[in-house]
């Protein structure tokens, strides 16, 4: 017998029986969201209608995405799983050693907690806080609480690396940055898969400001976040029996997205053509690096030879063990995104005199990032939002003046632009997905994954290929999109050509493939939705 509640007159819902709370619940939670969308959708215009109508439209590869899920080779994830936990140990009471024999200090035991799991001190940021700035004495770390606002001591990543300066606590602060390394991965690799054997997760499509898909645990409570795998664990996900990994990924698609960006503001394409002329880096160097003995093209028979030349200037060593094109490389992608020479010499290793003189040279050579740094300056004092060159507009509520709104800002719309470009390119694969049988699997910010059956990929990559590419028309007629590159495996991890290490893993497409299968899996039973929902 229908019932009608009406939910502006509903004061308690505790008060209802189980069965009726349980039904409000989920009515309001479709009707009010009906109610709202209805306020919402008139403040749409011409611009940003686009961004909601792609949003809706990635629902259907979405939901794929999310009830697939990935196949796991467990007997490659137990084999893993030991080697780390083996890894995790030793490491463990060689920290113990150090700490107890060494300094003199009794490490507290092992507690279990109520949930079974086991507590271990070097996991504790109250222990490591005791035994780095009680025990040893050493200066505190501090960063600004979220929760208070008052600057406290961390024990976080960044502090230990500083910590680390001490050579009494060189030793300590190696051991727990590789444990944590390690008991990250270890944790991964225990994570609920359900019962096919698959890994899934849940992709959220409004989960970030960029318009990037974020993924979390499944509806199921298993999995997580399969955007973020480490690339030494992803060896063991594994294509299905039959079919071949395929991964497509923009090529330096931030970069070439700032050029473009540039080029429609100010109509200088310095940047844009460098992003294009096929070896942005050594480009970057020619320009930056001006004084160098840069050979003329004049003097060679081909393009390529001239590269090839080119290239050995690049890869001439500048500074310690970086050659300039891996400053260039290290430098170039922080520069355009507003970094700071003394916050880059803590993440990339480089003094702060060396990084001060790429950026004179940098910006001298390409004008336009600094004039694109001082037009979100301006648009964030007049307007407080930015629109990417795809409609996509968010708004900034931080102060418009501080460097951290700024750096926000100015990193938004290149990274917003890949998202929308690799999300619009796997929807167009995804509405054609049956007549090549293909199963999108994961979206990785910049690049996708799916699986193809093994006899129709030669046909499938380079159509692929064409209907990724997603084209914008900048200022001037001038056309503009970032190329796609493939590669393809058996597995989800990376083939490494000079050790002939994981052969089933992914490698770079050559316009053919014929690679059989080294690895065999067996699969689980077939799944079944009600296996899971009756778990």
């Amino acid at each position: 017998m229908a019932r009608i509640i009406r939910n502006e007159e509903l004061t308690e819902v505790q008060a209802l029986d189980h069965n009726t709370r349980e039904w409000v619940y989920n009515a309001l939670d479709v009707c009010v969201t009906y109610e709202i969308r209805d306020h919402l959708k008139p403040q749409l215009d011409n611009t940003t209608s686009g961004t909601y109508d792609l949003s809706k439209s990635l629902q259907g590869p979405v939901l794929d995405m999310s009830m697939r899920g990935l196949l796991v080779d467990e007997a490659n994830r137990q084999e893993t799983l030991a080697k780390y936990r083996g890894q995790i140990k030793q490491l463990e009471e060689q920290l113990t050693a150090i700490v107890v024999e060494g300094i003199g200090w009794q490490v507290p035991p092992p507690k279990v907690k109520p949930d079974g799991k086991v507590s271990v001190w070097w996991r504790s940021p109250a222990q490591l806080k005791k035994l780095f700035y009680e025990v040893l004495g050493l200066k505190p770390i501090k960063k600004r609480s979220k929760a208070t606002g008052r600057f406290e001591p961390v024990i976080d990543r960044e502090a230990l690396e500083k910590l680390s300066a001490y050579f009494e606590a060189g030793p300590l602060c190696a051991h727990l940055l590789s444990l944590r390394d390690l008991d990250k991965k270890r944790g991964f690799l225990e994570t609920s898969i359900d019962s096919d054997g698959r890994m899934r997760c849940n992709f959220n499509i409004a989960g970030t400001n960029t318009g990037r898909l974020s993924s979390a645990l499944s509806d199921f409570g298993t999995g997580g976040n399969l955007q973020n795998v480490d690339r030494d664990l992803r060896y063991t996900f594994v294509a299905d029996p039959g079919y071949v990994f395929v991964n497509l990924d923009g090529e330096q698609a931030d970069a070439r997205n700032v050029g473009a960006i540039c080029y429609n503001l100010f109509g200088k394409d310095t940047y844009l053509n460098a992003c294009e002329s096929g070896d942005l880096h050594t480009t970057v160097c020619a320009m930056a690096w001006h004084d160098l003995a840069w050979p003329e093209r004049e003097a060679f028979p081909d393009a390529k030879a001239w590269a090839k030349a080119m290239r050995k200037i690049a890869d001439a060593i500048a500074y310690r063990q970086d050659s300039f094109r891996q400053l260039a490389k290290k430098l170039g992608h922080g520069t355009n995104y507003y970094g700071q020479p003394g916050t880059m010499a803590k993440h990339t290793k480089v003094s702060k005199p060396i990084i001060a003189e790429f950026q004179d040279r940098y910006f001298e050579a390409f004008p336009e990032i600094k004039m694109y740094h001082e037009w979100v300056r301006d648009e964030l004092r007049e307007f407080s939002y930015i629109t990417t060159p795809f409609g996509r507009r968010r708004s900034f509520f931080g102060r418009h003046y501080e460097d951290s709104t700024l750096r926000e800002a100015i990193a938004y719309s290149p990274q917003s632009m890949t998202a929308d470009e690799i999300d619009t390119g796997l929807l167009q694969l995804w509405r054609e997905r049956k007549q090549w049988d293909m199963q999108l699997l994961v979206q990785v910010h910049d690049s996708g994954l799916m699986q193809v059956p093994v006899e129709a990929v030669n046909e499938f990559v380079p159509w692929a290929l064409q209907k990724m590419r997603v084209k914008l028309e900048l200022n001037g007629g001038r056309e503009f999109s970032v190329p796609i590159e493939a590669k393809l495996g058996y597995n989800w991890g990376d083939f490494d050509p000079e050790t002939g290490k994981n052969p089933d893993g992914l490698r770079k497409w050559l316009g053919n493939w014929d690679r059989p299968r080294e690895h065999l899996y067996t699969p689980r039973k077939s799944f079944k939705l009600r296996e899971l929902l009756s778990a």
